[in-house]
C-alpha cells in the first residue's frame, strides 16, 4: 500500500522531516542520488518558506503518476498554507526576491529543479507551491496530453497510509481519472483502495460502469471501496462518469457547479444491480473534482478562475485547504483529484 506523509511545519524542527519524507519517497520510486537530491532541496526550500512567509503549514509528500499518465512515479511534494498570500506571483518566482531579507532564491531554485512546479496565492487566504521530481529533470513536460489529472492525499490523524487512493491512466484516447475510499481508515482500508488502482490499470480501455464492475470483483476479499471514475474521450470531447458509494464529483461548466451523482452501494460488497453513466460535454471551461467524504459536506467548490489553467494538484490542494482549518480538522483520509483541461499555451 503507499506510503503518504503529511508534514506539519511550525516550528524550524519540522524542516528537516520534511526533507525526510522526500528522501523516504524519492526512495520508494527508485530515484538516483541526483535526483533525491533534488526533491530533498525542494522539501526543504518549501518548508522553510512556510516558516518565513506563513507562520507554518503543511507539507504533503506522495508518489504519484506523471502528468503525461505514462511512465514511473515521481515524488509529488505540495505545500499548503493559510498566511497572507502573494502580492505578485510572478516576482516570487524570480531569483533574488525576497521579503525577508534572504537570497531569495527558494521558489525559483524549486522550479529549475523540479520536473513540475506550480504556484497559486490569493491575499487573505494563503498560498498552494507545488513541484514533482522524477527520474531525470524536465521530462514530465516532454509530452503534451489532452487533459491533466492530479490530486491530493492526505492520511487521517497522521497516519503512514491513506485508506484513500486515487491514479489515472491513458489508453485508446480515453483517460480515465479514479478515486477509491477504503472503508474506515488505516491498512485495511488502504489494501482495498490499493486493489482498485491496481484493477484499473488492467482494464484502462473499459468503460467506467464496465470498470466498475471489473473493480466489485477484484475488491471482494476486502473491505470494499467507494468508487468514483471519469472518462473523456478525447477525439470526441464527452466526459463520461460512474460511481458507487460516498464519493463526491463535481463538474464546473462556465461559472456555475453540477454534482454527479454515485449509486448507493460498495464496490466489492454489494453493487447495485445497475449502473448508469452521466456523459456531457467537455470544454476549455471544465473542471472536474472528484473527492472522498472526508471533506465537509457543505465545502465550496474553488471560485478562483486561475484555477482552470493551473496544475491539477494545485486545485485540489487549494480545495482541501479552503474547506478545512485548524478549528475544523479533516475527521477521515482525504482525497480530492482533479481533472483539467490543457492550456494551449502550456506543453
Amino acid at each position: 500500500m503507499p506510503r503518504v506523509w503529511d508534514v506539519p511545519v511550525h516550528d524550524p524542527t519540522r524542516v528537516r522531516d520534511a526533507r525526510v519524507a522526500a528522501e523516504e519517497a524519492a526512495a520508494l520510486v527508485g530515484l538516483d542520488d541526483s535526483r533525491t537530491a533534488a526533491a530533498a532541496l525542494v522539501a526543504t526550500e518549501l518548508a522553510t518558506n512556510l516558516l518565513k512567509h506563513a507562520r507554518g503549514g503543511q507539507v504533503l509528500v506522495d508518489t504519484v503518476a506523471p502528468p503525461s499518465g505514462r511512465g514511473g512515479l515521481v515524488v509529488q511534494i505540495a505545500a499548503v498554507d493559510h498566511g497572507p498570500g502573494m502580492a505578485d506571483v510572478a516576482a516570487a518566482l524570480g531569483d533574488g526576491f525576497s521579503t525577508t531579507g534572504s537570497l531569495g532564491a527558494g521558489l525559483g531554485t524549486c522550479r529549475r529543479v523540479a520536473d513540475d512546479f506550480d504556484l497559486h496565492s490569493v491575499l487573505g487566504r494563503g498560498t498552494v507551491a507545488l513541484a514533482r521530481v522524477g527520474a531525470a529533470a524536465g521530462t514530465s513536460a516532454a509530452e503534451r496530453v489532452p487533459a491533466r489529472a492530479g490530486g491530493v492525499n492526505i492520511p487521517f490523524a497522521g497516519a503512514d497510509c491513506s485508506g484513500d487512493a486515487w491514479t489515472w491512466v491513458y489508453a485508446d484516447d480515453r483517460l480515465t481519472l479514479m478515486l477509491a475510499d477504503g472503508l474506515g481508515h488505516g491498512p485495511e482500508a488502504a489494501r482495498a483502495s490499493t486493489a482498485a488502482v491496481e484493477e484499473l490499470h488492467r482494464s484502462a480501455r473499459l468503460a467506467p460502469a464496465e470498470t466498475l464492475r471489473r473493480l466489485h470483483d477484484a475488491l471482494r476479499g476486502t473491505r470494499g471501496a467507494a468508487v468514483a471514475l471519469a472518462q473523456l474521450d478525447v477525439w470526441a470531447g464527452r466526459l463520461r462518469f460512474a460511481g458507487i458509494g460516498n464519493v463526491g464529483a463535481r463538474l464546473r461548466e462556465g461559472g456555475s457547479w453540477r454534482h454527479l451523482l454515485s449509486r448507493p452501494g460498495i464496490v466489492g460488497v454489494h453493487r447495485p444491480a445497475t449502473l448508469p453513466e452521466t456523459e456531457v460535454p467537455w470544454g476549455a471551461d471544465r473542471l472536474l473534482i472528484l473527492h472522498s467524504d472526508g471533506l465537509p459536506s457543505r465545502w465550496v467548490p474553488p471560485s478562483d478562475a486561475r484555477l482552470l489553467a493551473a496544475d491539477p494538484a494545485v486545485t485540489a490542494a487549494v480545495t482541501v485547504r479552503d474547506a478545512s482549518s485548524s478549528a475544523r480538522p479533516v475527521r477521515d483520509d482525504t482525497a480530492v483529484a482533479v481533472l483539467s483541461p490543457t492550456p494551449p499555451d502550456r506543453p
